[in-house]
């Protein structure tokens, strides 16, 4: 019986243990407000079928990020000037040719990250700018940054909620979106404007580039076990906590990047996800227009 307790005290030491330091503890508050935030957004991209437009503006908002670093302002306003350019250029791309949208990410997929790259190495402190920007530095997350992701996360969650009929029926049927008068380009425009708040909210946990295994994983996940939109949203921010906190705890004892493990957890979850969904027989299911409301 005592061993048994002492084995049992042994686990929850094991688990406990990574929380014992304030920056930790700051490193799992704002990962889990990153994984909330970016789980919401995320279910629009993955039922959408957005995941390569949102790779690309993942890589796209680093020249705006890197600009506000080198020339000191708001790195907000950055990413939304970056962001902006990249969906204007897609858009040039597939109006000024035969070529698909898919052209235009591609080109400016590495087109924009190419030029953070140049823009951060003209700064002093070039690796170490480079290495927080694109891989996060989750255990410099700061109580600022806690801040800032709390308002991250109303903002997201009220404008889900304002914009959640029109972001439905975009996502299923675009033309029907226009003739019930739900104004599908401002719909579009705001769930870019969120997408790209969630990848510079989560900069400093996660990393822009790594921000996108939280964006798609935990609701892509929370898509193989559940089929009402709000239920993916609950089930993916969920995962997304969960992932987040096993992550740190893993970073911590393997000694490994506390922002990279958080982002590749996720991904691991959603293809133990896949393989018992595809044992029982169950197709992978799209969320249904009809058992979303």
């Amino acid at each position: 019986m005592c061993g048994v307790v002492s084995n049992r005290a042994g686990v929850m030491d094991w688990l406990t243990e990574p929380f014992d330091l304030a920056f930790q503890q700051r490193a799992l508050a704002g990962g889990m407000l990153a994984a909330v935030a970016s789980s919401i957004v995320g279910t629009w991209v993955v039922i959408r079928g957005m995941t390569f437009l949102g790779d690309a503006l993942v890589h796209g908002v680093v020249p705006g990020i890197a600009l506000a670093l080198l020339l000191d302002f708001n790195l907000f306003i950055g990413a939304a000037l970056a962001a902006a350019v990249m969906i204007g250029g897609i858009n040039l791309v597939h109006r000024q040719t035969v070529f698909s949208e898919d052209t235009g990410i591609g080109l400016l997929f590495v087109g924009m990250l190419g030029l953070g790259v140049i823009l951060i190495s003209k700064t002093a402190s070039y690796t170490v700018s480079l290495t927080a920007l694109l891989f996060g530095d989750a255990l410099g997350v700061t109580n600022g940054d806690i801040g800032l992701l709390a308002g991250l996360v109303a903002l997201v969650v009220v404008t889900s909620l304002v914009f959640y009929r029109a972001f439905l029926v975009l996502a299923f049927n675009e033309q029907k979106a226009q003739l019930l008068g739900l104004k599908p380009a401002l719909a579009n425009a705001a769930l870019l404007a969120l997408v790209t708040l969630a990848i510079i909210g989560s900069a400093q946990t996660i990393g822009t580039l790594l921000v996108f295994g939280l964006i798609v994983g935990p609701p892509a996940t929370a898509a193989l076990l559940v089929r009402r939109v709000p239920l993916i949203m609950l089930t993916g921010a969920l995962i997304g906590i969960v992932s987040v906190a096993v992550g740190l705890i893993i970073s911590f004892h393997a000694n490994t990047s506390g922002s990279a493990t958080m982002a590749v957890v996720p991904i691991v979850v959603f293809f133990v996800a896949l393989s018992v969904s595809s044992r029982r027989g169950r197709p992978a299911p799209r969320p249904a227009a009809n058992r979303a409301e």
